[in-house]
């Protein structure tokens, strides 16, 4: 079961099949740069559907809402693609610019500390700067890059 976490003005808690079309609206909102695998095809997929069936695939990613409004704008949580839990997170283009990311960071890797988990890892592509600013609030630091992707690790 994943947790509920709050900050001052986010609840971060499990994702539901409702909220799909949100999470399409990341997918059109992409940087045109992101891989054509990471953006909506040709055929229109996936499409709200698709996304709603998917929501359970990752119990560790969080819906991201608003307290103020119970809007949500997003996602932040853990992925598992190894060994060692991965920061993921993505919020929709009005949510930009007004410190989300890192609040909602901030309360993920609390959580994953907690859990007793020793490190976290991030991958960012090298050329979003805002993702790389966020990452650096959270005390990650980058240890190098696969292709586009640069890594990083934060020690917890």
């Amino acid at each position: 079961m994943s947790p509920v976490l709050e900050t001052s003005r986010l609840v971060l808690r499990s994702r539901t099949a409702s909220e799909a079309a949100v999470y399409r609206q990341l997918w059109t909102e992409r940087d045109p740069r992101v891989p054509p695998h990471r953006r909506i095809g040709p055929d229109g997929r996936p499409t709200v559907a698709d996304l709603a069936a998917r929501t359970a695939e990752n119990p560790g990613l969080l819906a991201v809402e608003r307290k103020d409004t119970a809007e949500v704008i997003g996602y932040c949580g853990l992925v598992f693609p190894g060994e060692e839990p991965e920061l993921a997170y993505e919020l929709l283009r009005a949510a930009h610019g007004h410190g989300y990311a890192t609040e909602a960071g901030q309360a993920v890797v609390a959580w994953a500390r907690e859990a007793g988990y020793r490190r976290l890892r991030a991958t960012v592509w090298d050329w979003n700067l805002a993702s790389r600013r966020v990452l650096e609030k959270l005390g990650f630091r980058e240890t190098g890059r696969t292709g586009h992707n640069l890594l990083a690790v934060r020690e917890l």
